[in-house]
């Protein structure tokens, strides 16, 4: 199991009591502690086997959407008010993922769960109503049991409640070979919590790269740091320069070793 922060368990605890606080009477809930070791323990599974519906009537499989990571996050299209403001938190801290990372390194879906009211349509509505313009990021619907097989496999909790349903607010991270490498919780949730992960899954493990992309995208990795001043990512080419000074003093230290030791053998002769 994956570290799990301080700050994301406080944020996990905050949305349980919103999430869980009014079930039905008779349905099942879930123990914060509970909540957390079921969404937790979907971490390191590969998803599999989940086709889903895009806008436009098309299918579309979790397989399509390898080779990169993928953020997936899970709502329902009748929901005035949490969904809403999780899918336009997220929106904000992607556009800064975008800006961090390259713009075409990571994709996003979100899933509807409501199965007898998510259509394509909706979810295509959904998307447009919460101004989501990013062309990398996909809202598919699915049936019961494409849906039933994704939020199991994403340790994701949801039980019907007079207000439609009561549901962890779970965004899952997944890694560009499809299995689940992070959880972010929460309507709001600090940057990083997002970004961080990306970081290492785009720039971290590079894979069937050159040698020379590979080191570009070491020093990048280095390079972008996060200020929580303006609450953005940014290139510190400090960094960068600092390097370059060391390998350039190295290499001049080296030479004059060398002209001193060629010297000294030229003596002993």
């Amino acid at each position: 199991m994956r570290k799990f922060t301080w700050p994301a368990l406080a944020g996990l605890c905050f949305l349980l009591s919103v999430a869980f606080a009014r079930a039905e009477p008779g349905l099942a809930t879930f123990s914060r502690e509970e909540a957390l070791a079921y969404s937790q323990a979907a971490i390191g599974k590969t998803l599999a086997g989940v086709t889903l519906v895009d806008a436009d009537g098309r299918q579309v499989s979790l397989e399509d959407f390898r080779g990169k990571p993928l953020v997936i996050s899970l709502i329902f299209t009748s929901c005035h008010h949490i969904c809403p403001s999780t899918t336009q938190h997220l929106q904000q801290v992607v556009s800064k993922a975008r800006d961090a990372l390259d713009e075409d390194s990571f994709q996003v879906i979100s899933v509807g769960f409501d199965t007898a009211n998510d259509s394509p349509e909706r979810m295509r509505q959904f998307g447009e109503n919460n101004g989501v313009t990013d062309p990398r990021w996909q809202f598919l619907a699915g049936d019961a049991a494409a849906v039933e097989s994704l939020v199991n496999q994403l340790g994701f909790i949801y039980t019907p409640s007079s207000r439609g349903f009561d549901h962890l607010i779970q965004s899952s991270i997944i890694d560009a070979d499809g299995k689940v490498y992070r959880q972010v919780y929460g309507i709001t949730f600090p940057t990083p919590q997002l970004i961080e992960p990306l970081k290492e899954l785009v720039f971290g493990e590079p894979r069937e790269q050159s040698a020379l992309s590979h080191l570009g995208n070491r020093i990048r990795l280095f390079c972008t740091v996060y200020d929580p001043a303006t609450d953005n990512y940014y290139i510190d080419i400090s960094v960068f320069i600092g390097t370059i000074v060391g390998v350039i003093t190295s290499l001049v230290f080296g030479r004059i070793l060398i002209k001193e030791w060629r010297k000294s053998i030229r003596a002993d002769r």
